[in-house]
C-alpha cells in the first residue's frame, strides 16, 4: 500500500496516523494540482485531494477513512471498535464542526493565504475563527481537566482528529496556553514522536514560507 501526502494539515494527520500504528506502507509526496500531474491522481481521487491511499482493489481517501482501515488492519484500538467507539466519533464529528473549524479558519487567514499568496489576511475572519475557537476551547477545557485523552487515560483517534492544527499554531497563533489543560493535552500529544515529527526520513518538501 502507498499513502500520498503532503505537508499540509490532513496529510500529515494520514501521516502520524500511519506511522504512530507502524503500518506497512510506503509514503510518497505527492502535488496533484501541479501542471501536469491531476490526470494521474484523478483516478485515485476524482476531488484531486490528499491523503489518498492506494490499496488493491479502490484506493481511499480522507484521513478520517483511511485512520480506520489502518488501525484495523494492524489491529489497534486507536480507532475504537468497542463501546468507546459512539464517544470517538461523536468528538471527531464535533471536533470537524467546531475546535477543528475554528483552528481551520484562523489558520487559514495567518498561515495558508499567506503561504500560498492566495490574498492578505481578513482580520474579520480571524476574529470570528478566534471567537470560535474560544467557545469551542471552553468545551474542550471541561472535559480534559479531569482525564488524559478525550476518552479517558488512552489516546484515540479523536485526539489526534482534533488537534490536526496544531503543529501548524507557529502561523496561526491561537491561544491555547489560555487553557490549561487544553494546553497540557496538546504538550502531551508533541510527547509522541509519530505526531512530533511525522515526516521524518521521509522525502517531503517544506512547506512554502509565509510571507509579510
Amino acid at each position: 500500500m502507498k499513502l500520498y501526502f503532503s505537508r499540509n494539515p490532513n496529510p500529515r494527520l494520514a501521516v502520524a496516523t500511519a506511522r504512530f500504528l507502524n503500518a506497512e506502507v510506503d509514503f510518497e509526496f505527492a502535488a496533484p494540482f501541479a501542471e501536469g500531474q491531476a490526470e494521474r491522481y484523478r483516478l485515485l481521487n476524482p476531488n484531486l485531494l490528499l491523503p489518498i491511499l492506494e490499496r488493491p482493489g479502490r484506493a481511499l481517501w480522507e484521513a478520517d477513512a483511511i485512520a480506520c482501515f489502518l488501525s484495523r488492519q494492524v489491529g489497534s484500538n486507536l480507532w475504537r471498535s468497542d463501546d468507546d467507539e459512539p464517544e470517538m466519533i461523536r468528538w471527531i464529528s464535533w471536533g470537524k464542526e467546531n475546535f477543528v473549524k475554528a483552528c481551520d479558519m484562523v489558520h487559514w487567514e495567518r498561515g495558508t493565504k499567506l503561504r500560498y499568496r492566495i490574498g492578505p489576511c481578513d482580520e474579520a475572519m480571524v476574529e470570528e475563527g478566534l471567537k470560535a475557537f474560544h467557545k469551542a476551547a471552553k468545551v474542550l477545557e471541561a472535559e480534559l481537566s479531569g482525564r488524559a485523552w478525550l476518552l479517558g487515560d488512552t489516546i484515540s483517534y479523536a485526539d489526534f482528529r482534533m488537534a490536526t492544527f496544531l503543529p501548524y499554531n507557529d502561523a496561526a497563533r491561537l491561544p491555547i496556553g489560555d487553557y490549561p489543560a487544553l494546553a497540557r493535552w496538546a504538550r502531551r500529544l508533541e510527547q509522541i514522536e509519530a505526531w512530533r515529527d511525522p515526516f521524518r526520513g521521509l522525502d517531503a518538501p517544506e512547506l512554502p514560507p509565509i510571507s509579510t
